[in-house]
C-alpha cells in the first residue's frame, strides 16, 4: 500500500486533535518528515481552519507540507508563508456571502465568521468570540460593524453557536442548502462554502499532478465526507458518526498509529 501512497490529506479537529484540545501530538511532526524524506509522501492537513492558524498549528514542518484551507476553498502549496502558492481558490459572489451573513446573524444565539484567504471577520457585539478565535484557533481576526465592510473576496461564511450546530443548521439549511455546501465542522460550528474537502483535494491534486487514487485520506465527521469519497484510501476515526462508519471499510483510533505502520512497510 505504501508505494501507491503519494499525498496524505487529514482533518484536524476530532481527527488529529480531540475536540477542545489545542495541539497536536508531538510525535506527529517526525512522522511528517520521515514519510517525506523515505517515502516522497506529502501530508496535508484539510481543515475549516484558516491558513495562518494551520501554519502555526504545524510550525515545525509547515514549510514542506500543503494546507487544504476553509474546508476546501483556499489551497496553498508547500513553502514559506509568504512566498507559499496558491494552487485552488474558489470565491462567494458578493451579494449572496452578504445576504447569508446578515441571515446567520439573525438567528438568535449565533455568531458569524466571514473568512477571506488568510483573513477572517467578525462582527457583532461579542468581543469575547474574536479574542476566542485568535487565542484557541490562532486566527489572523478583524472585526468589523457590520457583513457589508468586508472589502475582500469571500470564500467561507461560518455560524457559530453556543448551543450547538443544529441551531443554525436547522434555520439555514432548507434555504441555502442548494447554494452552498453546508457542513458541521465542530460541535458549536456550521460552515457555508461554495466548495467543500473533496473540491480542494482535487485541486491540489491537480496541480502537484498527483492521481487521486494515491490519496490517503482521515476524517471523523460529515464536512470530511467528499474528501474521503475522492480519495484512494479513506480512513474513518472511530469515533466517527455511526452513519459514516458504515460507508467506508478502513477505521482507525490514531492517525499516528496508522502513519507509523505506512513507514514499517
Amino acid at each position: 500500500m505504501t508505494r501507491m501512497i503519494r499525498l496524505i490529506a487529514s482533518d484536524i479537529d476530532g481527527t488529529l486533535i480531540p475536540y477542545g484540545g489545542t495541539a497536536l501530538p508531538e510525535r506527529l511532526f517526525p512522522l511528517i518528515e520521515r514519510l517525506h524524506d523515505e517515502k516522497g509522501i506529502l501530508f496535508c492537513p484539510a481543515s475549516g481552519r484558516q491558513y495562518h492558524s494551520l501554519r502555526r498549528l504545524f510550525a515545525p514542518v509547515a514549510d514542506r507540507i500543503g494546507f487544504l484551507c476553509e474546508n476546501g476553498t483556499v489551497v496553498f502549496g508547500p513553502g514559506a508563508e509568504d512566498s507559499a502558492p496558491v494552487l485552488s481558490k474558489t470565491v462567494i459572489e458578493r451579494g449572496e456571502a452578504l445576504a447569508l451573513a446578515e441571515a446567520i446573524l439573525a438567528v438568535p444565539g449565533c455568531e458569524v465568521m466571514i473568512s477571506g484567504a488568510n483573513m477572517v471577520y467578525v462582527c457583532g457585539e461579542s468581543p469575547a468570540f474574536a479574542h476566542e478565535l485568535r487565542e484557541h484557533l490562532g486566527n489572523l481576526v478583524t472585526p468589523v460593524s457590520r457583513p457589508a465592510d468586508v472589502t475582500e473576496e469571500i470564500i467561507k461564511i461560518s455560524a457559530y453557536c453556543e448551543a450547538g450546530a443544529a441551531v443554525p443548521e436547522r434555520a439555514l439549511r432548507d434555504a441555502w442548502g442548494e447554494r452552498f455546501h453546508v457542513a458541521v465542522s465542530g460541535p458549536p460550528w456550521l460552515d457555508l462554502t461554495p466548495a467543500d474537502k473533496g473540491t480542494g483535494l482535487r485541486g491540489l491534486c491537480n496541480a502537484l499532478n498527483i492521481p487521486l487514487s494515491a490519496v490517503m485520506a482521515f476524517g471523523d465527521n460529515w464536512n470530511d465526507l467528499a474528501m474521503l469519497e475522492k480519495a484512494g484510501f479513506p480512513v474513518l476515526m472511530e469515533s466517527a458518526p455511526p452513519e459514516l462508519l458504515a460507508r467506508f471499510p478502513l477505521h482507525c483510533a490514531d492517525v499516528c498509529a496508522v502513519l507509523e505502520m505506512l513507514l514499517e512497510r
